[in-house]
């Protein structure tokens, strides 16, 4: 039998309230994302998870002395097929993943190998243990787990920082060829009709501008082969909900309109000084030559700006338009660990066959579709 921390009391707390004081303030002087942030988390869990068919598997290590919440790691179980995986809190709606406590306190939980060993028995058993969207490695969760090495994802995140005035972080960021294409595209927007850009400031201008959202996405995604979150009725009230909650002070969503219509939208989560983009949708069918996406994210740019932001964070995804921002890519990384037979062999196929990934994506996909559902929500 393993011998007790002397420092940490280490328990598995399915009903965490994420909107507690005591979690409010350990995010506050954390070295964790915007996508632990209490909100986030406390919707995801409450929304998502059983839609999954995932368990809550939250670990919660408090100081024995004085029972403070110490840290926090939001997981999940949740069957990948014949698969037992235990992975962060993320649901295909989270960018970066990591730990809630702070730099000093994970060292000090590294270096207690009576709560490491104590941590790394509450989450098991497990087939596949499953860390992807690590940011950086400052918090090494596969330390702290016993799993192997991170390893690089094939996929990147990309981010702009911003200065002001905006005509200078223009200047600076954008290549001038494209800044004149940009430009010329907006006073041909402006002759179409009365255009206004403008962050949704209450329920209705947020709903207004979901629906939109919801009806521009649909056939992008649709054509592209692969379902869009948002038009599955959960995820359309995860997103929401967050935006509702969040709105004026963890979330803003803006808003470019036309003769009164929305004609754009994007979603977003503001944390510590940085805009990180989670989610767009344009009239592409009904503006295919003015560049509109670009436009939109020129003018979220600057109301960063003029609200003293430091960075536009664009999160994960290799997409072109991000470079023609100024986005800078950074790496993003992985942690796998096989916990038996089963999970050793799926994840040894997984690293000879690349092909399989796109079948565990699928696979995936559809474990996260609503049960007994009669029609199709994709």
């Amino acid at each position: 039998m393993n011998k007790p921390s002397n420092t940490f009391d280490i328990a598995i707390e399915q009903a965490f309230d994420f909107l507690s004081p005591e979690y409010a303030a350990l995010f506050d002087s954390s070295a964790a994302t915007a996508f632990q942030h209490p909100l986030w988390l406390d919707s995801l869990y409450a929304r998502l998870a059983s839609h999954a068919g995932a368990t809550p598997l939250v670990v919660v290590v408090r100081r024995r002395t004085t029972g403070a919440l110490a840290m926090v790691l939001p997981l999940l179980r949740i069957r990948r097929g014949p698969i037992r995986t235990i992975e962060f809190a993320d649901l295909r709606v989270s960018d970066y993943l990591a730990p809630v406590c702070s730099p000093e306190v994970f060292a000090s939980v590294l270096e207690d190998e009576a709560a490491c060993a104590e941590i790394r028995r509450l989450v098991r058993p497990f087939d596949l243990l499953r860390m992807t969207k690590l940011p950086d490695g400052r918090l090494p969760i596969e330390s702290l787990l016993g799993a192997p090495r991170r390893v690089s994802m094939e996929t990147n995140a990309y981010a702009t920082v911003l200065v002001a005035p905006f005509e200078q972080w223009r200047a600076s960021a954008l290549d001038r060829s494209y800044q004149k294409e940009l430009a010329k595209k907006y006073r041909q927007l402006q002759k179409k009709g009365a255009l206004s850009f403008s962050c949704c400031d209450d329920s209705a201008s947020i709903s207004e501008a979901m629906d939109a959202m919801k009806q521009y996405r649909g056939p992008r995604f649709h054509a592209q082969g692969d379902g869009d979150l948002l038009q599955r009725p959960e995820y359309y009230s995860f997103y929401s909900d967050v935006a509702a909650r969040g709105l004026g002070s963890f979330v803003r969503l803006y808003a470019m309109k036309m003769d009164g219509g929305v004609i754009a939208a994007v979603l977003g989560l503001r944390h510590r000084g940085s805009f990180l983009v989670i989610m767009s949708a344009f009239d592409i069918d009904g503006y295919k030559s003015q560049s509109l996406g670009s436009l939109m994210f020129e003018q979220v740019a600057r109301d960063c700006i003029e609200r003293g932001d430091q960075m536009l964070d664009f999160t994960i995804g290799d997409e072109p338009y991000k470079k023609l921002f100024g986005g800078q890519p950074s790496p993003m990384w992985m942690v796998t660990q096989a916990g038996s037979t089963a999970g050793a062999i799926s994840l040894f196929a997984l690293k000879q066959a690349p092909w399989l990934k796109l079948a565990a994506k699928r696979l995936s996909d559809f474990r996260l579709l609503p049960a007994r559902t009669p029609t199709p929500t994709r």
